[in-house]
């Protein structure tokens, strides 16, 4: 009974696992809520498993055999947060994926890195920083989110426009189209396909909104010269 009192519920070891899993619950709830790949489990399990390793870093004289000499132990906490950090890297890859020209994921892989570095500092009994980051995460997560609806924002989009060849236009008319819808044309690209039936304009075209992207849609749709055409959005 002494070896359990001293070993196992000694607050220096169990303390850092509940704040953990408070932390990552808390994150993964706001993923979950989202539709995110990485939820309520996996933020929970992420931060709990980082602050665990942690403790039994800091307290490796704890668990290593009573016969060991203490002058041949090395505590490296430093080194275990390397590893880590090391393996979240390639959680965090999985949630990350391409969809065109866009990419989803990035806020997820972001969250599962702070989620492990919290489950850090909770094992090291860095309470102050834990508990601040996971209040600051939880705000940027929910908060952040209304506050970037209002900034203002460029949309891009890759456009790929096919003509007839007997019908296409110059690229100074087709650009001189697109900036009367207020969009911005980066230089266009030129291909023949079809064995030479139609001419394909490619661009990266910008817009001070997502609307004027849909009015494009509209000029292109309602133009009988186009025989297909692609906009795909892309993220920044």
């Amino acid at each position: 009974m002494e070896f359990l009192d001293a070993r196992v519920f000694h607050p220096e070891y169990y303390l850092p696992l509940v704040g953990a899993l408070v932390a990552g619950s808390l994150i993964g709830v706001e993923r979950g809520h989202r539709g995110q790949p990485a939820g309520f489990r996996t933020h929970a399990l992420l931060c709990l498993t980082s602050a665990m390793l942690m403790v039994a870093a800091n307290h490796q004289i704890a668990w290593v055999g009573g016969g060991t000499p203490h002058d041949v132990i090395r505590i490296d906490p430093v080194r275990m947060s390397h590893g880590i950090l090391t393996g979240v890297g390639f959680l965090g890859g999985g949630v990350i994926f391409r969809e065109g020209f866009t990419v989803h994921g990035l806020t997820t892989a972001a969250s599962i890195w702070i989620t492990s570095a919290l489950g850090i500092l909770y094992g090291v009994g860095f309470w102050s920083v834990a508990i601040g980051g996971t209040v600051l995460a939880l705000i940027i997560l929910n908060t952040f989110r209304v506050i970037d609806r209002w900034l203002p924002q460029q949309a891009l989009a890759e456009v790929t426009i096919r003509y007839a060849r007997d019908s296409a236009p110059d690229t100074a008319e087709l650009r001189r189209q697109i900036l009367e819808l207020g969009l911005d044309p980066a230089p266009f690209s030129h291909r023949l396909m079809k064995k030479g039936a139609l001419i394909e304009h490619g661009a990266t075209v910008r817009a001070n909104s997502r609307a004027k992207m849909d009015l494009l849609a509209a000029m292109l749709r309602d133009n009988r010269n186009v025989v297909e055409f692609e906009i795909a959005p892309r993220n920044h």
